[in-house]
């Protein structure tokens, strides 16, 4: 028993092909491009700014329940 593959099946599977190449380029270009701005006035690339948190009462460091 053999199994033809017309022209409408053939066009399908590159249909399917072509979809999930540019679903991979769509996923690669949103993990891999930058998508942060820099902040003002500075020419370094910053994600998130960095705060030293506030000393606990009495120099000692509360336990956290985690």
């Amino acid at each position: 028993m053999t199994a033809g593959a017309g022209a409408g099946s053939v066009r399908e599977i590159l249909v399917v092909l072509a979809l999930a190449v540019a679903g991979l380029l769509l996923a690669m270009a949103a993990a891999f491009t930058p998508w942060y701005g820099t902040a003002a006035g500075s020419t370094e690339l910053e994600v998130v700014e960095m705060y030293a948190p506030p000393p606990a009462i009495g120099g000692v460091a509360a336990a956290s329940d985690g």
